[in-house]
């Protein structure tokens, strides 16, 4: 069942797309959605105080995922994109089964790595909690025996770019990503939406031959699909409305926005929850 504050709006369509990520990371996704997607409007949860997922228990995901669902479907979407890694492999199950509304995951772009590796090596960068979970062990299975995959924990870098401290994970960037590079990888998945940030400090140490992957591009074409499926898309592009919620810090959410170049010509508000 979808729900709606807003009492101007007459028909499903005119709902929102709802986006949650811990923190930051998703706005990475909402990116690529607003320029596949300009006539949505969209809610946007980033709940920076629990950053990062990666590091709690599967019940934690699934509870802290269950909040932030609640609280969209309240706001009024008709569709939610899970833009974290860690609650896609771990909660979007329960999600899926819990409420009445279409969800898209994301998840470590493990295939198409492995479809254009020529090395046979590929590396990737994601957190504990995207690593350990049943959905990324059994969509990578298929892969094992054919490929080496090396993963590695991405530890700390989730708080530095809650914090905007984007530089300062360099050092740490050099400490995952040599090893990789070391062993003959040409892919490095990006196994968590925050990374997509760290792109340009990543390509400051990889080699050029090297391909880096996100997820961004092929979510927000899975979310025009499923709208389109369901009969959702907005054909109308008045009434456009983007709407971020935090309960960070609203400075660290403007810098991000500015980063991603969503302004205020595009009618933000910035909400704390």
């Amino acid at each position: 069942m979808i729900n709606t504050l807003n009492n101007n709006i007459k028909n499903i369509n005119q709902l929102s797309i709802g986006i949650f990520d811990s923190g930051l990371g998703g706005l990475s996704i909402c990116k690529e959605i607003t320029k596949q997607l300009p006539n949505e409007s969209i809610i946007y949860l980033a709940d920076s105080n629990n950053t990062p997922y990666g590091e709690k228990s599967k019940g934690e995901i699934i509870n802290l995922s269950i909040k932030n669902t609640e609280l969209l479907l309240e706001l009024g979407c008709k569709l939610i994109v899970v833009a974290c890694n860690t609650a896609t492999t771990n909660a979007i199950d329960t999600l899926r089964k819990k409420y009445d509304i279409p969800f898209v995951g994301i998840e470590p772009a493990t295939k198409p790595a492995a479809l254009q590796t020529k090395s046979g090596k590929i590396g990737i960068l994601a957190t504990k909690g995207t690593l350990n979970s049943d959905l990324f062990l059994t969509t990578s299975h298929e892969f094992r025996d054919k490929l080496e995959i090396i993963e590695t924990e991405g530890k700390n870098l989730v708080r530095l770019i809650e914090k905007g401290l984007l530089d300062e994970t360099k050092p740490l960037l050099e400490k995952y990503l040599t090893p990789m590079i070391e062993q003959g990888v040409d892919n490095i998945v990006l196994g968590c939406t925050h990374y997509s940030f760290l792109i340009p400090i990543i390509k400051q140490i990889v080699p050029n031959h090297i391909t880096i992957i996100d997820s961004g591009e092929a979510v927000a074409k899975q979310t025009q699909k499923v709208l389109e499926k369901e009969g959702l898309l907005n054909l109308d592009n008045k009434n456009v409305a983007r709407t971020f919620y935090t309960n960070g810090d609203l400075n660290v959410l403007s810098e991000f926005l500015q980063r991603i170049e969503i302004s205020a010509d595009d009618e933000i508000v910035f909400r704390v929850f």
